[in-house]
């Protein structure tokens, strides 16, 4: 049985990726498949689950020796299971910068492209055979296209990311900006999440120049309902890097309507590479920066430490 999973802390797209594979690989390729997780969904991607009635996949916390792997969504070591290197990976489907340090048994399907979302990349891949695809499939390729775009919003958003999108919806009679509010509105219901879960909810470690960061992206409708824990956030940053092995953690907070983050500001460490990265001066315990809503594009490519 084939595990196809992604990364961990799971969005949206790490969570319907498995599933659309998982169901390609059993009921096309005929070629037994399992989708599962590395932790529990985020809220948005719970909501895709019930309102397309899927399955939450079984979580794992590690792979086995022998066990047949597909890894969706991203190909980070530091964001797969520990002990991957003694499994085998069969494929690779991303639309990640290589970070490099997998290693295979034998030559594999790798499949990188620069779109928006891996959902998009898993529509080309099986081309006529979406045809066949039930309308659960269907409605979480369209989720993830339109979290990993939000709803067209992030500048990674192609031109062909929006067409499979308005297609898929055309196809399920759903109206997007309808769907997106409703998925918006779940991914902003952060409520049951303690401080220290939110700054790993939608999280990626990196290493720049020696530093070990822990990049925190919320996206949200209702910023305010994060900024009225700023302090409270501010002060589980310092137990959360400590714990994680992590230098420091950047938290950004995405506007998604106003397409503007606010970074916050824990120490003078943060605030000089807010100041190196955004050319922006900051002056208290965070800073608003204008037009940045994506991680993978505008947040990690410009870090400076």
């Amino acid at each position: 049985m084939i595990k196809v999973f992604g990364h961990i802390a799971p969005d949206t797209d790490s969570t319907g990726s498995p599933i659309i594979w998982a169901w390609y690989l059993n009921e096309v390729r005929k070629t037994p498949a399992q989708a599962v997780l590395q932790g529990e969904p985020n809220t948005e991607a719970l909501w895709m689950l019930k309102r397309w009635n899927l399955d939450k996949p079984e979580i794992i916390v590690d792979v086995a020796p022998g066990d047949q792997c597909v890894i969706v969504d991203t190909n980070n070591p530091a964001e797969l299971p520990a002990s991957l290197d003694k499994a085998e990976v069969i494929e690779i489907i991303d639309h990640h910068l290589l970070a490099g340090g997998i290693k295979t048994l034998v030559p594999i399907n790798i499949t990188v492209r620069p779109l928006a979302c891996t959902a998009t990349i898993m529509h080309d891949l099986i081309g006529a055979d979406m045809a066949r695809a039930p309308e659960g499939i269907r409605g979480a390729m369209l989720t993830c296209i339109l979290s990993d775009t939000l709803e067209f919003r992030s500048p990674t958003t192609t031109a062909h990311d929006r067409a499979v999108a308005e297609k898929l919806a055309a196809d399920l009679g759903i109206n997007i900006t309808d769907y997106a509010t409703e998925m918006f509105a779940a991914k902003s219901d952060v409520s049951a999440f303690s401080d220290e879960a939110l700054l790993r909810l939608d999280s990626k470690e990196y290493e720049l120049n020696g530093k070990q960061l822990r990049i925190t992206v919320l996206e949200t409708t209702s910023p305010q309902m994060l900024l009225a824990r700023k302090d409270a956030l501010l002060a589980a940053m310092p137990g959360v890097a400590a714990a994680d092995g992590a230098d420091e953690v950047l938290c950004f907070i995405v506007d998604i309507l106003n397409k503007e983050a606010t970074l916050l500001v824990p120490n003078d460490h943060v605030r000089r590479i807010a100041e190196r990265s955004f050319n922006v001066s900051v002056t208290g315990d965070s800073v608003v920066l204008p037009g940045v809503m994506s991680r993978k594009k505008q947040i990690i490519p410009v870090l400076a430490v």
